[in-house]
């Protein structure tokens, strides 16, 4: 299917939606005993820092505010494993990476297991996910299902239609936003519907549309007070890794754009080491920023389609990414470390009929919540294997007694990417404790070369860039021990307590 049949199918459908009487979901009293419908917008790599609803000093989101300031931001919710598929798999089953067999890029998701989307169809709702899957598998618990294989591509993507791979023509974030709008208008209207509308972007390798390909250019984005790094006051881990702009492994040295690459490596090899760092920077998040402009435009699409339509008060509109992601932080771009930049996911919820515009909340969330919360919602039975807890009393307004004060995450794939080391660890409002464990033998990827274990320690009330461990700091001996049992004290609760790593409290 190219792209100008499809617009002809979908032109069709909404000609059919325009005509007297159609709008349906339509309330004017805010009222209805209607069970919501569920908009869960996900991108891949969107770091919370490059959202304007989040304070970002290097670029605009318009549309993505409107979700925020017609509902509620969170300050403090996190992944538990940062990395593509992992990610995507607690999502769909509620449950850690352990649990769900996601551990690492390399699984493949089971797809016979429970999942939210299977639980909401057995629930009565109509259930579609559009855009990017990446689990290996293809997606079970869905009526309707058009997703890029793997990664997919920018441009002139494949996408497979429950099984039929067809092409279409020009921008993906586009094509995923007609797909999405044209499961909208022709879906069943007599259910509720849970659609998953999930963007490639700002994913590398940061491939921009021609309309946002001047955007910033002649301007130089602001780097991060602390893109020179030079990482004295912390442990090796971080030394080691690759994943550093400017760097020969890194992605600005094999391609940012296309065939782009040429021109980027004759620019820069000539320019001193430093020039040479701040002008990969510059090509790296100019691309990144123009990729969220085009989740953000056509997020707007959608939201205009809901609001028209009337079907605004009565839809959950959900907007996250499966992490986050380093924009030049510490000189570093991906993500995978347990450090803020990486672990914070942004969540911006808006839904009018419980949720009061413009509300901020600083609880400890996790996407491990998202199922049960979609499930709380749509009134369906809340499994006891989740492992989550729903959003909907933090929604409301309303902190239950026995919320989180901690969380629980673990990065599995020891040196596979950029070096990163395998590292688990706990985090409270104030503190942060990561333990890199040096791959114990009977550890997953046990083949990897063991590095020697290692601690960090930050106090993010004072150090939130996380620039200083204090693990050996004396005065802080006593928050050492109280959150060794803490890290020891979630590894259990959580079951993920068997790989035959000891935690010596002290």
């Amino acid at each position: 299917m190219n792209r100008r049949d499809f617009l002809k199918t979908s032109g069709l459908a909404f000609g059919a939606l325009a005509l007297p009487g159609c709008m349906e979901g339509l309330n004017l009293s805010g009222k209805s005993s209607q069970r919501p419908n569920i908009l869960f917008i996900m991108s891949d790599d969107h770091a919370a820092q490059a959202m304007s609803c989040y304070a970002s000093k290097i670029n605009k989101t318009p549309n993505l505010d409107r979700i925020a300031n017609e509902g509620i931001r969170f300050d403090n919710c996190f992944c538990t494993n940062s990395i593509c598929t992992p990610s995507r798999a607690t999502i769909l089953t509620g449950k850690y990476s352990h649990k769900n067999g996601c551990l690492t890029l390399s699984d493949r998701f089971d797809a016979t297991q429970q999942t939210f989307p299977k639980l909401l169809q057995k629930a009565g709702y109509h259930t579609a996910v559009i855009g990017k899957w990446h689990l290996k598998t293809e997606p079970t618990g869905f009526d309707y299902w058009n997703v890029l294989p793997g990664q997919g591509k920018y441009f002139d993507p494949v996408m497979s239609e429950r099984r039929n791979f067809s092409p279409y023509e020009n921008y993906v974030t586009d094509i995923i936003t007609d797909l999405a709008l044209d499961f909208l208008k022709t879906r069943p209207k007599d259910k509720p519907f849970c659609l998953c509308y999930h963007h490639k972007a700002p994913h590398d390798m940061w491939e921009y549309d021609k309309k946002h390909a001047h955007l910033y250019e002649d301007i130089d984005i602001p780097e991060p007070d602390n893109f020179f790094d030079d990482y004295k006051n912390r442990g090796r881990a971080i030394k080691r890794a690759t994943q550093k702009i400017g760097m020969e492994e890194t992605v600005f040295l094999h391609g940012t754009q296309g065939d782009q690459f040429d021109n980027v490596r004759r620019e820069i090899a000539d320019l001193p080491p430093e020039q040479q760092k701040r002008r990969a920077y510059q090509y790296f998040i100019k691309a990144y920023l123009r990729c969220v402009a085009s989740i953000d435009e056509n997020t707007g699409r959608v939201l205009n389609y809901l609001d028209e339509t009337g079907l605004k008060n009565n839809t959950i509109v959900i907007y996250t990414s499966d992490q986050g992601c380093f924009l030049g932080e510490h000189g570093l771009f991906d993500k995978r470390f347990m450090y803020e930049e990486s672990l914070r996911m942004p969540l911006i919820v808006r839904y009018p009929r419980e949720v009061k515009p413009g509300s901020v909340n600083d609880d400890i969330v996790l996407n491990v919540d998202f199922a049960e919360t979609f499930l709380d919602y749509a009134g369906a039975p809340l499994p006891s294997d989740m492992q989550g807890r729903s959003l909907r009393p933090l929604l409301r307004g309303k902190r239950p007694k026995n919320w989180r004060t901690s969380m629980y995450y673990r990065y599995w794939m020891h040196g596979a990417h950029f070096n990163v080391a395998a590292h688990f660890g706990v985090r409270t409002k104030r503190y942060k404790l990561i333990y890199y464990y040096g791959l114990p033998l009977n550890a997953k990827g046990a083949k990897r070369r063991p590095t020697p274990p290692e601690w960090e320690l930050f106090d993010l009330k004072k150090d939130l860039r996380e620039m200083n461990n204090v693990y050996r700091d004396p005065a802080y001996r006593a928050v050492v021990r109280k959150l060794k049992t803490e890290l020891v004290r979630l590894r259990r609760e959580l079951e993920d307590d068997n790989d035959g790593i000891v935690i010596d409290v002290g």
